[in-house]
């Protein structure tokens, strides 16, 4: 399994050459920005659409999707001034274009359409499409060679080598959006990938991180919603709560940065303040911190090598007084170890429970299921599927899709009733 960050060309790992990335996609440092955001009813596009507000001057929005919320996003792209509005629920075409008369934008609808607005010209597209509905809109907006800001765990977790050889062969910047990532790539800065010893990723532990396996088994998913830090869409948030979200995100790591999956942790950090730390060879430890708000890995995605001014709230250490850090507990949260096992299996291990889990999660926000059954379900899929062969490996993202129907009708099979 190849590794490698993308933030020029071909890898993150070049960083001495991304102060020379501000042409990037002949951008001219005077001319708006051309944005499209996948994604931009949920939480990240709404974050992403919140700072292109507040910078009217350095953006000019080309498409906006959606996959339901059709009044939302007709909403948003009159807002924007949006080229292009696309719903990905064909049906709701005629409404779409009904509540975009007048306005001069274009409107579309269907799975094609979304894949079209990623090809629109633009400098940089936010690629926030939650779930394996995100792989394809992603993979065509990497075809431009600008930059993806990604927001889509997918393409990584579940197409990992795949996408990142699409992105070489484009040419196109990858800028990684989930905090932690973020903080990596800025921890790392331009140091040479044989001076990492460690990367750490942190975990808030979620709501329920001090509790004890008979009150996890009452878990509600009205509780499990409610982040103590974080303000995130429903399956992330439930990931959080379960630590599958952090195994996702290890293994996102994996393809992201020059190391090895041995080199690769997690710990719990209840205040979400400090989002990674590199450990280096020489005993330095270098750590990002940040308020725990969405807008400063997106602004970061966006903008650099420069910086794009943010609302988010700034630290006051005096105030924190005290950060602290604990080993995850496996025990009670096995999610994160079944993660990291996908990662040592490799091939289409990630991709298998990567769906298991979206349907586990999905089965528990239904209440078919329990807090507890999560994690078992998708350890249980990911086994059936290594027991029929399906996770020897995947060579294109036809097989990427066609693994991840298959892991859902197992876990769908394996669930009660």
């Amino acid at each position: 399994m190849a590794h490698a960050v993308s933030v020029s060309s071909s890898t993150m790992r070049q960083q001495d050459d991304v102060a020379d990335a501000g042409a990037w996609a002949q951008r001219t440092s005077t001319e708006p920005l051309r944005l499209s955001v996948l994604g931009a009813t949920g939480s990240i596009g709404a974050s992403t659409l919140d700072l292109v507000a507040r910078h009217p001057d350095r953006f000019e929005v080309v498409a906006l999707t959606a996959q339901c919320n059709v009044r939302r996003l007709a909403e948003l792209a009159t807002a924007h001034r949006a080229k292009v509005a696309v719903i990905g629920e064909a049906e709701r075409y005629a409404e779409l274009k009904s509540l975009l008369e007048g306005t001069g934008i274009r409107a579309a609808a269907g799975p094609e359409a979304i894949e079209a607005a990623a090809r629109e010209p633009a400098h940089c597209v936010m690629a926030a499409i939650v779930g394996a509905a995100g792989l394809r809109p992603t993979f065509a907006a990497a075809e431009q060679g600008s930059r993806v800001a990604l927001a889509n765990k997918e393409c990584l977790v579940s197409a990992g080598d795949i996408f990142l050889k699409h992105v070489g062969r484009s040419g196109a910047e990858l800028m990684p959006v989930d905090s932690e990532h973020s903080a990596a790539f800025q921890a790392i800065g331009r140091t040479p990938a044989r001076s990492i010893e460690k990367i750490v990723l942190t975990a808030s532990g979620g709501p329920f991180r001090t509790h004890d396996k008979d009150r996890l088994a009452r878990v509600t998913p009205e509780e499990a919603l409610r982040h103590p830090n974080w303000s995130m869409g429903a399956k992330v948030t439930i990931d959080s709560a379960t630590l599958m979200n952090k195994g996702l995100e290890l293994i996102e790591a994996f393809h992201l940065f020059p190391v090895g999956a041995h080199q690769l942790e997690a710990v719990v950090h209840p205040q979400s303040v400090v989002h990674c730390l590199v450990m280096l060879e020489d005993g330095s430890v270098m750590a990002q911190m940040s308020h725990p708000d969405m807008r400063t890995p997106i602004a970061l995605a966006l903008s650099w090598p420069e910086r794009l001014e943010t609302p988010v709230s700034r630290l006051d250490l005096v105030a924190l007084k005290t950060l602290t850090f604990e080993a995850p507990d496996h025990e009670r949260f096995p999610a994160l170890k079944i993660a990291i096992d996908a990662l040592h299996r490799g091939g289409a291990a990630p991709a298998v429970l990567n769906a298991a889990n979206e349907v586990a999660v999905e089965a528990f926000l239904d209440r078919r299921i329990g807090f507890l059954d999560i994690a078992p379900l998708a350890a249980a899929c990911l086994e059936k599927a290594e027991g029929r062969g399906l996770i020897s490996g995947v060579a294109t993202l036809d097989d990427v899709l066609a693994v991840d129907g298959e892991a859902r009708n197992m876990a769908r099979m394996l669930l009660p009733g």
